[in-house]
């Protein structure tokens, strides 16, 4: 058995901002990842970042990645731990990871879940052919390894990543087909979506995939327009030629530990699943139980690093070893959230929030 005083597991931007408050405090962290590298998204987003200074504005997701990186290497209380998963967490305070071929078991005081989310599926017929992919595959391929998944991609989905994805996609000389949306309004930023009309990405709002066409591999995609209710109109459909097709239909919160412990948790749509119900620290119901991040709630990653300050501000505080800037802390992250919340993008975010209650969302 190995003792920490906190384990965090995730090393996206939630986890990554949460060790970074961590760093310099005399307490003993772990950091553990599934990936053999940290950043999560980040080291896959090569799109400059909106917002303030203090949201790493004007850098790339994976520049990001490295300045937080770079924060927490060589800091002596903290140990990282990659391409490990972990297995199991427990009311005695002990996780189980597997590393390798190896088993380990640690116990910590407190603990900061900042596991992130899955993609989203579309069920559809035939939607198993090779050439489908998921929005975070293409990223992969492309922004860490600079392979394109073909040279026509159609993409399926009108939100920040799938608006995102297209761009990148176009830069790297493949053509979009178009993008199909089965929402009657484009669900990211203005911005991103001018760019692709400008360039002639024809947009299929209020349409879906029917079927994947092809034998041995994506040859074709039936589409169907929907109504206002999202039922399909079975006498109109098009056939759109494709090689590729990306699917971007949102993302889950992967809060299976969560589960394990048992926190409250509630089903709220707007923030993509099942998310904890947190204090205004980002504690659960279970007082060594932190969260941050997309498995709170789906959310951009400039809110995940704001949350993951709060959760290691917090996760010092329940050791009672609070930062000396504590409240100041506190009140800055929360008040660089409220603004992102309180734009026009963030109104679904917020409405799924008051829904959860807790925070500063209590009632």
């Amino acid at each position: 058995m190995i003792y920490k005083d906190v384990i965090i597991i995730g090393g996206g931007p939630a986890g990554l901002c949460a060790a970074k408050i961590l760093a310099d405090q005399d307490v003993s962290v772990l950091l553990v990842d599934r990936d053999h590298h940290l950043g999560g998204q980040l080291v896959k987003q090569t799109h400059k970042f909106f917002g303030s200074e203090k949201q790493y504005a004007k850098n790339r997701g994976f520049e990001i990645a490295k300045i937080l990186i770079n924060d927490i290497n060589d800091k002596p209380n903290i140990e990282i731990l990659l391409g490990a998963t972990v297995a199991g967490i427990y009311k005695d305070h002990v996780i189980t990871i597997v590393k390798e071929e190896r088993y380990l078991k640690y116990k910590a005081k407190a603990f900061i879940i900042a596991t992130g989310a899955s993609e989203k599926a579309l069920a559809f017929e035939n939607n198993d052919l090779p050439g489908i992919y998921g929005a975070g595959a293409i990223q992969t391929l492309m922004n860490l390894y600079g392979i394109v998944p073909e040279d026509e991609v159609l993409m399926v989905g009108s939100g920040n990543i799938g608006l995102i994805v297209s761009y990148q996609l176009l830069q790297a000389g493949v053509k979009v087909k178009g993008i199909v949306e089965a929402a009657s309004i484009i669900g990211g930023y203005k911005v991103h979506a001018s760019k692709l009309k400008r360039l002639g990405v024809p947009f299929y709002m209020q349409h879906t995939i029917k079927r994947a066409i092809g034998k041995d591999h994506l040859e074709a995609v039936e589409i169907v327009k929907l109504t206002d209710d999202f039922k399909e109109l079975e006498n109109e459909t098009s056939i759109i030629k494709t090689k590729a097709l990306c699917i971007a239909v949102g993302l889950s919160p992967l809060s299976q530990l969560l589960g394990m412990m048992e926190v409250a948790m509630k089903y709220i749509k707007e923030l993509g699943g099942r998310v904890p119900v947190l204090n205004n620290l980002n504690q659960t119901s279970n007082p060594n139980i932190f969260a941050c991040g997309d498995v709170s709630g789906i959310e951009e990653a400039s809110s995940a690093m704001m949350n993951g300050y709060i959760a290691g501000l917090g996760a010092l505080k329940h050791l009672e070893h609070p930062h000396p800037n504590h409240d100041e802390l506190i009140k800055m992250y929360h008040h660089e959230l409220e603004i992102l919340r309180h734009s026009s993008y963030g109104e679904k975010t917020l409405a799924g929030l008051k829904k959860l209650g807790g925070g500063p969302y209590a009632n």
